[in-house]
């Protein structure tokens, strides 16, 4: 009996293993496909994480990561307690990514239901098109272009606005405005790029569903709203889980090339002071804990995102 339950555990396992290698061979293709993804985030994501240790060690060049001294929660305490700009860098990483989502997130959403009512093929080629090609532009370059645009003296904007009687606005020199111009550039130039895969999850709506919608007499806002809506909310819902878990980012790029003494308050947040404080003064350490506290809210939130976006009945991450 014994060996008769082992021969059959041999044979359950060589016919699993035979079912492992025609998977495999039946989708060699994909799974290439998903290589150099693998490498990437190996290379790029999962070997810096040999680096964490810093947050607990005092970083010295000539001993090496794995030669520095522990100082255990050291710049943690530095971080949370010590240093008096760390409260108001907070603050300014949340306020502008939250005004990031609130704005920023329903932005592509919108459009991508604008293009898909678009019935003329060649104008709604053409209009995706141009909403894309802002994306492809560097902050670097977009910097120098907004700050041509928006002078106070001879932007186009303000002209404009003085043209109306009212008085220039420095938009990129005034704490008031400033937040404003890093939404409403942020949209312009991310708004396109982001309807990609909203276009994407319509094309997979079942057309028989507008059908009989017509057939009962929707038109096409009763449409959007009892079909469309509704079959875009699995896709909104996982790419506003992640956008929560990235809440503490609030756009390196786009504020180190726009923000400007006059409105430091307003704009330095997390990623610029470790810049400015790893690069600058060579406190590895340091920003080095600054990093690992963002990752470990980023986690926390996605984890909270997930549970909140499940109870709603939506489908989660995991």
């Amino acid at each position: 009996m014994e060996q008769a339950v082992h021969e059959k555990l041999r044979d359950s396992s060589k016919r699993s293993k035979h079912s492992v290698w025609r998977e495999y061979k039946k989708y060699r293709g994909l799974l290439l496909l998903l290589l150099p993804g693998i490498v990437f985030y190996s290379v790029f994501h999962y070997a810096p994480l040999y680096g964490i240790q810093l947050a607990f060690k005092e970083f010295r060049i000539m001993d090496g990561i794995a030669g520095s001294p522990w100082v255990g929660f050291k710049h943690f305490n530095t971080m949370f307690f010590v240093s008096n700009q760390f409260g108001t860098i907070l603050k300014n990483t949340l306020i502008i990514s939250f005004l990031h989502i609130v704005f920023g997130f329903p932005a592509p959403i919108v459009l991508a239901l604008l293009f898909n009512e678009i019935r003329l093929k060649v104008f709604k080629r053409v209009t995706q098109s141009i909403s894309y090609l802002p994306h492809f532009l560097s902050w670097i370059i977009l910097a120098g272009l907004l700050t041509t645009i928006l002078s106070p003296s001879t932007g186009i904007v303000n002209q404009l606005i003085a043209s109306l009687g009212f008085e220039p606005i420095y938009f990129l020199g005034d704490p008031n405005y400033f937040r404003f111009t890093l939404v409403v550039s942020g949209i312009w130039k991310e708004i396109g790029w982001g309807t990609i895969i909203y276009l994407a999850a319509l094309a997979s709506v079942d057309p028989h569903l507008y059908e009989a919608a017509v057939v009962d007499g929707a038109n096409r806002w009763r449409q959007t709203l009892s079909i469309t809506i509704p079959c875009l909310l699995p896709v909104i819902s996982i790419m506003l889980l992640l956008r929560i878990g990235g809440i503490l980012d609030a756009g390196f790029d786009q504020i180190l090339n726009l923000y400007n003494p006059a409105v430091l308050k307003v704009s330095d947040i997390l990623d610029t002071y470790v810049y400015r404080v790893g690069i600058g003064q060579f406190q590895y350490g340091l920003t080095t804990a600054v990093g690992l506290f963002k990752n470990v809210v980023g986690f926390m939130m996605i984890l909270f995102a997930n549970y909140a976006i499940k109870k709603m009945g939506q489908e989660g991450l995991f």
